[in-house]
């Protein structure tokens, strides 16, 4: 009777990573800091990464996509990368729901390691006809009244020998940063000084975890330490890593369910 009750349990989890829907609340963090302007208290962040579109998420996902982003009620839409599946997928449908979350900041986003290939101008060419900003290596200006915060984004950050250098290293201790990089290992592998928040993606949650804790794929060089949730680089950077949207290597979720994170800054 015990084993049968546990291979039920196994059961009913196993369903409900195929099939819960995408969410923002369970992925809600508060971020405080001394250095927030007084104006961008409560400003509200979407995160979403690794689309891979079409994996497990495809087509018939879509609108809960769309019903998660728009339910997050942000002020900036912020994307991590990898936007197409390892077999393909028309990314105008992926692109045109994205189009139809309005937020007063705009959108942003990186390319991931799915992008280092001809993915990158198809990439590239919808986030032109969408009006989402790529930053590569570059660094934006988001200005409420006359005080501002600054956006930096990273560019493929695999290749450290033309990418070591964080655009952060020229920015001022006093501004307040945020870092938009595919994988979380950039934070640890660079001098990311003058950073004050990353966001990144890249590890799924490890797809299939045990419990959010460990897990046996390997997404990153540092294990489990960057796998999912609220982190920090041995400087004490915090670093949010979400589990994103889709999959890839094998469509299966356990644990690890596919979210938007919703960030809301706070001043101390």
């Amino acid at each position: 009777m015990v084993f049968l009750s546990c291979i039920s349990c196994f059961i009913l989890v196993v369903c409900h990573s195929f099939f819960i829907e995408i969410s923002w609340d369970r992925a809600y963090k508060k971020i405080y800091s001394e250095q927030l302007p007084d104006s961008f208290d409560g400003f509200r962040i979407a995160f979403a990464s690794d689309f891979h579109y079409e994996s497990r998420f495809g087509k018939k996902r879509l609108p809960g996509l769309l019903k998660a982003l728009q339910a997050a009620d942000a002020d900036l839409l912020l994307l991590g990368g990898d936007y197409r599946g390892r077999n393909g997928g028309n990314l105008s449908e992926l692109f045109d729901v994205l189009y139809q979350v309005c937020v007063p900041y705009g959108t942003y986003g990186v390319m991931g390691n799915h992008e280092n290939n001809a993915n990158y101008e198809i990439v590239r060419q919808e986030m032109e006809r969408t009006g989402i900003r790529l930053l590569e290596h570059q660094v934006d200006t988001l200005w409420k009244g006359n005080q501002y915060i600054l956006l930096c984004g990273i560019r493929n950050p695999f290749d450290l020998t033309k990418n070591g250098i964080s655009p952060t290293l020229s920015l001022q201790a006093e501004d307040y940063v945020i870092m938009l990089t595919h994988t979380p290992d950039y934070v640890e592998d660079v001098d990311v000084s003058n950073t004050d928040l990353a966001l990144a993606g890249h590890t799924h949650g490890g797809q299939v975890s045990f419990f959010g804790r460990y897990t046996p794929a390997h997404f990153s060089k540092y294990g489990s330490r960057f796998l999912s949730g609220l982190k920090y680089n041995s400087a004490g950077i915090p670093v949010i890593i979400t589990n994103g949207i889709g999959t890839s290597r094998k469509d299966i979720r356990l644990f690890t369910p596919s979210e938007v994170v919703l960030v809301v800054l706070h001043k101390y």
